[in-house]
């Protein structure tokens, strides 16, 4: 979300007459594109944006601003510890960063606008900013929805993003039609609560799925090759968004859902409205419809009043499911959510013993699953040469296996191509 935010203000910046530069000493405009979901995110983008107080210094009509979460977060406090910046915009004012430059270009004044999205600026900053083309590109980055209502209990999203507003369908589908006649192949819709798309909160369960339609809408959008998406909370993954899933040819049978924890006593205080039954059961109905399907996961270790006993549950679902990938984070107290108001119980050295339990089992799965792809044809979507080796390309799989193998000089990004696992590690195939 965060990435397509800053691709956003990016071509808006651009369209306003700005160019991009490489080099952070060459620019005139700074813009820090913040996040806020964990406490060293926030460290970091202070401890970078101070750096830039010696350049402000020797430049003293660089403009500095900070955005998103963070600045939503902590408002007139980042002008405190940030003497050196210019502007603080939140995340429901990111779309007026533009005007907000041009007016301290004009009075050489600090502005702070963090104010609520009025009802009127809800499309415009739901579809603000264009998007940026060239160097090959194939995929592109489409928000369907801001904000989440869930307020589990150790999430600041809602907080700083709001609560869920989802873009008109029609909006959705004439941005994908125009990407579609730039030559994009892939696109990734994104959303905090993403399965809620067009839901109220009061529609959990098994109802039907505006999200499901969407989907099917953009089956029909000739050019697009392939539609991820992300991030899908369980309660509202229904039964009618398991068969589009599973059923329309385009959508990548790869599915990133967040467990957080396998334990029935941790989800209930994470208020997560699901139960690790029914969490399986999500994961067993897509294998059923399509077996290839591959899944990935947040988890969360060392939540407070987590047991051995709660850990070995979580342990024992992430085995079930057998995860591809997974990000898995130690606890620590987010400012402002109610989980902070918990006692801290679980010992650092209990929690990074975990951690890396969950990591060694992740690795020995991964290189598992991809070692029995041996000798297996894939179809791959070409994304270009290898970052690490450009005499390689790159491609991706609908299961999203990164795929790295030897162009022949007629290869282009964007294509289709069959390939032959000849080796595999954890992380890569190659063919």
């Amino acid at each position: 979300m965060n990435e397509r935010d800053s691709e956003a203000i990016s071509a808006a910046l651009e369209a306003g007459g700005l160019s991009a530069t490489a080099c952070e000493n060459d620019a005139d405009v700074l813009v820090f594109n913040t996040c806020s979901v964990r406490e060293t995110a926030e460290r970091k983008a202070v401890g970078k944006i101070g750096i830039m107080k010696k350049l402000k210094k020797d430049r003293p009509d660089l403009i500095i601003g900070v955005a998103g979460c963070m600045a939503q977060r902590m408002k007139d406090e980042l002008f405190a510890k940030l003497p050196h910046i210019d502007f603080v915009a939140g995340t429901g004012q990111i779309h007026k960063i533009p005007e907000i430059i041009n007016g301290i270009i004009g009075k050489r004044e600090k502005i702070m606008n963090v104010g609520e999205t009025s009802e009127d600026e809800k499309e415009l900053l739901d579809g603000f900013g264009g998007h940026l083309y060239g160097d090959g590109k194939i995929s592109a980055l489409v928000s369907v929805m801001r904000g989440c209502n869930r307020f589990c209990s150790y999430c600041i999203v809602p907080y700083v993003r709001g609560t869920e507003n989802s873009r008109p369908q029609e909006i959705v589908l004439r941005e994908i039609r125009n990407l579609a006649d730039q030559g994009i192949k892939e696109i990734i819709l994104l959303g905090q609560n993403i399965a809620a798309y067009g839901l109220d909160n009061s529609m959990l369960g098994r109802k039907k799925s505006p999200f499901a339609e969407l989907l099917g809408k953009i089956e029909d959008i000739d050019g697009i090759l392939r539609v991820r998406f992300t991030s899908p909370h369980p309660a509202y993954f229904s039964d009618d968004l398991i068969n589009a899933v599973v059923s329309l040819p385009k959508v990548c049978k790869n599915v990133h859902l967040p467990m957080q924890s396998g334990s029935d006593n941790i989800l209930k205080k994470m208020n997560r409205p699901y139960t690790s039954a029914e969490y399986l059961a999500i994961v067993e109905n897509l294998r059923k419809g399509a077996p290839e399907m591959t899944f990935s996961t947040d988890v969360i270790v060392g939540f407070p009043g987590e047991t051995e006993e709660d850990f070995l549950q979580t342990r024992d679902l992430m085995n079930k499911v057998a995860f591809d990938n997974a990000f898995i984070f130690k606890y620590s107290p987010r400012e402002g959510t109610k989980a902070a108001n918990f006692a801290d119980d679980v010992p650092k050295t209990a929690k990074e013993e975990r951690n890396q339990i969950l990591l060694k089992d992740l690795a020995l799965r991964a290189e598992k699953h991809n070692k029995a792809m041996l000798g297996s044809l894939v179809e791959v979507l070409v994304e270009g040469p290898s970052k690490r080796n450009s005499e390689k390309w790159c491609g991706r799989t609908g299961t999203n296996k990164v795929v790295i193998f030897e162009p022949d000089g007629k290869i282009s990004t964007g294509d289709i191509l069959e390939l032959k696992i000849s080796r595999a590690t954890s992380m890569s195939l190659y063919a």
